[in-house]
C-alpha cells in the first residue's frame, strides 16, 4: 500500500469505523426462510462447476482452447461464489448485518476480482467464437493452448490491479458519518459514498476509480462481446444457406447463453442496488465506533 500512502501527506489522519452495517435487507419479512434456497443454489453451483472441470481434465476428447475456458470459466465462477455466498448465509440465518473494516475490504477485494475475471473469460470465449466463425480454416492455427492461455493470465493481472486500485483508494478515505452500506454486500460505490467530502488527492483518485472500475470490469466486457456477436451476425449473414447460418448460430448458443446468466443477474443488482433510499434506514455512527 506504500503507493497509496505517498499520494497524501504523511501526517494525513484517517478516521475508521470498525464496522459496517450492509442494510439491503434489512426489513425483508422471513429473511431466515432464504437461507435454505441460496444455500441450494449455491450447492449446485459448487457441485456444478466442479463436476465441469472435472470432466474437462480427465476427457483428452476436450482438451481444445475452447474448453480451457470453459473449465476456467467454471473455477472463477466456484471462486466468486464460494466469496460472495458465506456472508449473505450469515445475514440470511443469523442476521448479522455487520461487518468489520478489514473484513469488508477483504470480501470486496476477492469478491470484486473474481466477478470481474468471469466477464473477462466470457471475453476470451466471444473471441474463440469469432476465431471459429469468421476465420474457420485458420482457427486451428491461430487459435492455440498458450494464446488462450496467456489471454486468461492477463486478464487475471488486470481484474487483480484493477481490484486492488479501486479498494485501495478506499483506505485513504475517512468515515466519519454513517456505517450503512447501502446496498446487498460489501459494494464499492455504496462504501465510497459513506466517505467524508473532504478534497484531498486521495479522494480525487478515488472519484475516478468510482467511474473507471465499473467502465472497464463490467460494461468493456460486455462491449467487446457485443461487438464479436455483431461481427458474427454478419459472418453468418454472408453464409450461403440457412442450414448453413444456423449450424453456425448454433456453436454459440452455450456462449450467449453464459453471457446472458453473467450480465442480467448483474444489471438486476445494479438496478436494485439504484434503488436503495441512501436515506433510509440511515445510521449516524457514534464517535466510540471510530478508530483512527
Amino acid at each position: 500500500m506504500e503507493f497509496f500512502n505517498s499520494a497524501v501527506e504523511k501526517n494525513t489522519t484517517f478516521v475508521r469505523p470498525a464496522y459496517f452495517i450492509i442494510s439491503g435487507f434489512i426489513g425483508i419479512p422471513n429473511i431466515s426462510y432464504y437461507f435454505v434456497f441460496l444455500c441450494f443454489i449455491y450447492i449446485i453451483s459448487v457441485v456444478g462447476n466442479t463436476l465441469v472441470m472435472i470432466i474437462i481434465i480427465l476427457d483428452h476428447t476436450l482438451r481444445s482452447p475452447k474448453h480451457i475456458a470453459v473449465c476456467h470459466l467454471a473455477f472463477t465462477d466456484l471462486l466468486s461464489s464460494s466469496a460472495l455466498v458465506p456472508k449473505v448465509l450469515d445475514i440470511f440465518l443469523f442476521k448479522h448485518y455487520n461487518i468489520s473494516y478489514n473484513d469488508c475490504l477483504t470480501f470486496m477485494f476477492f469478491c470484486f476480482s473474481f466477478v470481474s475475471m468471469q466477464a473477462f473469460n466470457l471475453v476470451v470465449l466471444s473471441f474463440d467464437r469469432v476465431m471459429a466463425i469468421i476465420f474457420p480454416l485458420h482457427y486451428q492455427m491461430r487459435v492455440s493452448h498458450k494464446l488462450i492461455l496467456s489471454l486468461i493470465a492477463f486478464f487475471w493481472l488486470l481484474a487483480i490491479t484493477l481490484t486492488l486500485i479501486a479498494v485501495g483508494l478506499l483506505t485513504r478515505i475517512s468515515f466519519c458519518k454513517s456505517v450503512v452500506i447501502q446496498s446487498y454486500y460489501c459494494d464499492h460505490g455504496p462504501v465510497f459514498r459513506l466517505g467524508c467530502n473532504d478534497v484531498n488527492p486521495s479522494r480525487s483518485f478515488a472519484d475516478l476509480a468510482l467511474v473507471l472500475v465499473p467502465l472497464l470490469i463490467f460494461w468493456l466486457p460486455l462491449t467487446i462481446v457485443l461487438i464479436s456477436y455483431v461481427y458474427i451476425g454478419y459472418a453468418l449473414a454472408k453464409v450461403a444457406t440457412v442450414q448453413e447460418r444456423m449450424k453456425g448460430f448454433k456453436t454459440c448458443t452455450a456462449h450467449l447463453s453464459l453471457v446472458a446468466i453473467y450480465f442480467i443477474p448483474v444489471l438486476i443488482t445494479f438496478t436494485l442496488g439504484a434503488d436503495l433510499d441512501p436515506n433510509a434506514r440511515t445510521f449516524l455512527c457514534p464517535l466510540s465506533f471510530l478508530q483512527s
